[in-house]
């Protein structure tokens, strides 16, 4: 195996002074490398030192401007330290410089999200789930960014997929529930409610929904009474 394998395989394992002490060798014996950089680099992200992180990820850049990995880890420290629209300049420039991995394109999709600017996401979240077709949160997050744009029909017919993937996804039954109440679909909303419930006993927006429905059949019959 080689060293810098070596290294993804210790932060997997979360043995991360082993790696840390190899990527200080690996660092040494090629200084103009960038790859041991950008590995540290992950590797600070996984124990969330992020400013530090940040440094190992510019230093990459320093002997490869073009080294998409590098942008990508940007973005990743930015993400997590809630900076949306500088983490969104750095998953765009991963991609500028050839990162064709549905995660970065996943993220850059969330970092519109979390700007509220759900339109724009919805591009990135599909060529995200085109490129790993068989990842539930990532179905998941596509179908909720639909929704919001409101496109129902579209959004119900992700969430049922996701169901495919992992039928015991509490939240895809709870947004067909709402998709359902929303076509005046009544059973089939407390069905994906009680669902949503059975699955995750304490999914407060699915006991609300199903109070909701509740609530609301018992004033129709009221009315009709």
């Amino acid at each position: 195996m080689q060293q810098n394998e070596r290294v993804i395989q210790l932060i997997k394992e979360q043995k991360y002074e082993q790696a840390a002490e190899l990527l200080n060798e690996i660092i040494e014996e090629n200084p103009q490398d960038p790859i041991g950089y950008i590995n540290f680099g992950n590797l600070l992200l996984q124990t969330n030192n992020y400013e530090q992180a940040e440094a190992f990820f510019h230093k990459a850049i320093e002997h490869d401007n073009e080294a998409a990995t590098a942008y990508y880890g940007l973005g990743n420290v930015f993400y997590e330290t809630e900076n949306f629209p500088e983490a969104q300049k750095y998953y765009e420039l991963a991609i500028k410089y050839g990162l064709e991995e549905s995660d970065v394109f996943f993220m850059l999709g969330l970092t519109f999200v979390q700007q509220e600017l759900v339109k724009l996401s919805l591009p990135y979240l599909l060529r995200a789930v085109e490129l790993d077709d068989a990842d539930a949160e990532k179905w998941f997050q596509y179908g909720l960014s639909l929704a919001q744009a409101d496109h129902i029909t579209e959004a119900k017919n992700i969430f049922e997929r996701v169901l495919t993937l992992n039928e015991t996804h509490s939240d895809a039954h709870y947004n067909l529930g709402v998709i359902a109440f929303h076509y005046k679909k009544f059973t089939k909303a407390v069905n994906h409610f009680d669902r949503a419930l059975q699955l995750n006993q304490e999914h407060i927006l699915a006991a609300n929904g199903k109070k909701q429905v509740e609530k609301w059949l018992a004033e129709q019959n009221e009315n009709e009474g």
